[in-house]
């Protein structure tokens, strides 16, 4: 079986409720995760807009959270996870707004998509110091056994 990433706070290809945005309460939706491919050490999740700033004209990829290190027998983060509640050994990178945790969608134009992405890795990472999503994929090169996306859809409404 593959590994599969899903959510009870949004299924697959559908519209991310505001609760989970900027006009709501911005805080990480529940995700969860299965059939963890034999020989993972670590897992990493990245959350990303690549329809930033507008979907008619994409000029980049705006990185939402970025976690690393995550333990191959945890199998979920619940609805608002805290750091204090993450298990042991998660790192952290740097989002787009220069900080760590979850930012929730919040485009200024359109209907952008957000993918939820697991990675499965054959290696435990070295401490990165709170890299940026470019740093932390050339640290995956090469250790990367098995990949799933959850992709949601946010616009803003006036």
């Amino acid at each position: 079986m593959a590994l599969t990433l899903t959510s009870k706070s949004f299924f697959h290809n559908t519209e991310i409720p505001p609760y989970y945005t900027c006009d709501g309460k911005d805080i990480s939706p529940e995700l969860s995760w299965e059939n963890i491919p034999d020989g993972t050490r670590s897992l990493v999740l990245i959350v990303d807009d690549p329809d930033a700033p507008d979907p008619v004209e994409p000029k980049m990829t705006w990185v939402h959270w970025i976690l690393y290190n995550i333990p191959p027998d945890a199998n979920a983060l619940p609805e608002d996870v805290q750091t204090n509640e993450f298990p042991p050994g998660i790192l952290q990178g740097i989002n787009d707004w220069q900080r760590t945790g979850y930012g929730g969608p919040c485009p200024p134009i359109g209907n952008h998509r957000y993918f939820h992405k697991l990675y499965a890795l054959d290696t435990l990472l070295p401490d990165l110091k709170h890299p940026t999503k470019v740093i932390l994929e050339e640290a995956m090169k090469g250790h990367i056994i098995a990949h799933a996306e959850l992709i949601g859809f946010y616009q803003r409404h006036p």
